[in-house]
């Protein structure tokens, strides 16, 4: 199947910085790490990998990771001074590098943040343009770029859950666009991922969230916004 293209894969996104895909999308990696989080970061692991490794320094991408951990939009002239900003907010971070690894995406990055006692990993892949895929959450294979709305549903593996999950997305009058299992295990854990073309309502994401064999619902709103 092709990926999904959209239109900052001709045109790039509003942006401060040198690259789009070393400024831009990482950025936006960033700020997806956060949404997932829930709240600002107390401290972060940032790993590069390959391309990323070599040039991460010298383009900004350090900057530019802090800074969507920050919150900070792709255009947020904070970018540039993404380092006192998190100093002022209390948030440390270290970086490190893995110049050759093979399974990854030549521009790709890892975060691992914490905030009291929630940590969470993000692994994602910036494409080119602003565009970017989010490939693992806190283990699980996933594969969204963010720029939709997105709910990804940690989940006791039963039978009937995902005919459950969209009957109820149905009800609350929301599209989906893409869906993916993955799973440890059968009878284990589950993570559902669903891109939805429109926003979900807080009655919805709490009653997902109060079924008894849902573990936790992450809400990612389009990321541009």
């Amino acid at each position: 199947m092709a990926e999904q293209s959209s239109v900052f894969d001709m045109i790039g996104p509003v942006m401060i910085g040198p690259s789009s895909s070393h400024t831009a999308g990482v950025v936006r990696i960033g700020r997806v790490a956060r949404k997932i989080l829930g709240c600002q970061p107390d401290t972060a692991e940032i790993t590069f990998y390959n391309s990323f490794a070599r040039t991460y320094e010298g383009h900004g991408s350090d900057r530019a990771i802090v800074a969507g951990l920050l919150d900070f939009k792709t255009d947020d002239a904070r970018i540039k001074t993404s380092f006192d900003e998190a100093e002022k907010a209390g948030f440390t971070y270290t970086f490190r590098s893995v110049g050759n690894s093979l399974t990854m995406h030549p521009n790709t990055v890892k975060i691992r943040a914490t905030a009291k006692e929630e940590t969470i990993e993000v692994i994602g892949e910036s494409r080119g343009g602003g565009v970017i895929k989010i490939v693992s959450v806190n283990g699980f294979s996933t594969g969204f770029n963010a720029n939709l709305h997105t709910l990804i549903i940690t989940a006791d593996d039963r039978k009937g859950a995902i005919a459950f999950i969209a009957n109820i997305l149905a009800n609350s009058e929301c599209n989906i666009a893409n869906m993916s299992v993955n799973r440890k295990g059968k009878s284990d854990i589950a993570c559902h991922c669903i891109e939805a073309d429109s926003g979900l309502d807080k009655i919805t994401i709490e009653y997902l969230n109060h079924l008894s064999w849902v573990k936790k619902v992450i809400y990612i709103p389009d990321i541009d916004f």
